[in-house]
């Protein structure tokens, strides 16, 4: 907003006279960002030898206001984005939650607590299933079987590089020219890639952990590691929401729990309980396919509807993964990628990680995110498969997407809303080296 000020003088010879004060509004003012002027006129007297001269002032004050630029900002879809951090292995994940916030909750959980009856335990904590949740469980199990199943069929026709001396992966015709591999003798081929045939674990972690028969009995001592089956952490997670599979076992209780001590329980007695009806899943689980049996896609479009369902079928795992994470508790060591599904950590003494001397191989157990339970794999987004190939001095201007994201995209799908900042879909990439160095 700026302020003009004009003054104009007009002298006359006259006697001393009273001062006169007035104000005329020249115009009206508005908030709307119009101009107001307001005009302030007064006589004064100037002395100029043995003569008085009168001076008629006049002070005009003009308020204008300039028009700003319009700028459109959004910060729930920004234009770049970085992918998350990648922890080396000689830095610890930070908490979810910082710990001083939990104890500040704790403080504040006991306070409002103190003088109250102690309420009954909600599911699961009193060993019961959450009814809401068991079809989001079969939702979820079954999503990672269409999921791997429609993988094995899209990397039939999309090409996924993989390095022969590190875990780094790349989706397109040919790897990428950036020297980032960390693997052995890597300083002997200044950290280019050796890019090779990639399988589908690859591409999906492979993130086991243990089978609890009981998700509220004792912990795993480390002496029965290697009694105890090891499955899928996201099938763990899935039959604990109430999945029922035959090969692995699981204790479901008709009555809650009741709390003897703080940790210390015993179960309810269900003698006089009829017997348990058939379990009725509320719909089929699915099976992954055998190699044999695992054929191409026959034309594009079948190629882009596969990869549209195969992308459907990554949100939809993530989504109820997520949810069910909410209820039902995963545990992550802080220094290492073991995961367990339950409300305490077990005891196997199997933790490698740095400083593990130190910790008698113990993990250090935190809540765990959902990248944790479902490791994304971010690799670079090619931006066009068909044209030139990616260039090293240019790789600040490509983006990086999730290994199943870029397959779909590759394949034809859409790219969701949520990963195209990650992407840089909407940024431009310069032509040459010479035009990058023009960008400011």
């Amino acid at each position: 907003m700026s302020i003009t000020y004009a003054v104009s003088y007009a002298g006359t010879l006259s006697a001393i006279s009273p001062r006169n004060q007035f104000i005329n509004p020249n115009s009206s003012s508005s908030s709307f960002g119009f101009s107001a002027c307001l005009q302030v006129s007064q006589q004064l007297p100037l002395f100029v030898g043995s003569s008085i001269l009168q001076l008629d002032s006049r002070l005009v004050l003009c308020k204008r206001r300039q028009p700003l630029p319009f700028v459109v900002r959004s910060s729930d879809h920004p234009q770049n984005a970085d992918p998350p951090k990648q922890y080396s292995k000689r830095e610890k994940k930070p908490f979810p939650v910082p710990i001083v916030d939990l104890r500040r909750a704790a403080r504040e959980r006991v306070k409002n607590n103190k003088d109250k009856p102690k309420r009954p335990l909600p599911p699961p904590k009193n060993g019961m299933l959450v009814k809401s949740l068991v079809p989001l469980a079969y939702k979820v199990y079954n999503a990672r079987i269409r999921l791997i199943n429609n993988l094995h069929r899209l990397m039939k026709v999309v090409r996924v590089n993989a390095c022969g001396w590190c875990n780094e992966i790349h989706v397109g015709p040919y790897g990428h020219p950036f020297k980032s591999c960390k693997g052995p003798s890597a300083s002997q081929r200044k950290g280019h890639h050796e890019w090779t045939n990639s399988v589908l674990e690859d591409v999906i972690v492979p993130l086991e952990a243990y089978h609890l028969y009981d998700r509220l009995g004792n912990r795993i001592r480390h002496d029965e590691r290697f009694t105890i089956p090891r499955v899928p952490a996201l099938v763990e997670l899935c039959i604990q929401g109430g999945v029922e599979i035959p090969e692995f076992p699981t204790k479901r209780r008709r009555k809650p729990i009741i709390r003897i001590g703080k940790s210390e329980f015993v179960d309810a007695d269900e003698t006089e309980l009829p017997d348990p009806e058939p379990h009725i899943p509320p719909e089929p689980l699915l099976t992954e396919s055998p190699p044999s049996e695992i054929a191409p896609p026959s034309s594009g479009e079948e190629t882009v509807s596969l990869a549209e369902e195969t992308l459907q079928a990554w949100e939809e795992m993530r989504g109820g993964a997520k949810k069910l994470m909410r209820a039902y508790r995963v545990r992550v060591c802080g220094y290492c990628p073991e995961v367990h599904v339950g409300p305490t950590g077990h005891k196997a003494q199997n933790c490698g990680a740095f400083k593990h001397q130190q910790r008698n191989g113990q993990h250090g157990w935190q809540s765990a995110v959902l990248d944790d339970l479902i490791p994304p794999r971010y690799v670079w987004h090619v931006p066009d498969v068909n044209g030139p190939p990616m260039q090293r001095e240019l790789r600040s201007f490509y983006g990086q997407a999730p290994a199943v994201v870029e397959i779909c995209a590759q394949a034809g799908a859409e790219v969701p809303e949520q990963y195209r900042a990650t992407m840089r879909l909407e940024v431009g990439i310069p032509s040459s080296v010479k035009e990058a160095e023009m960008v400011v």
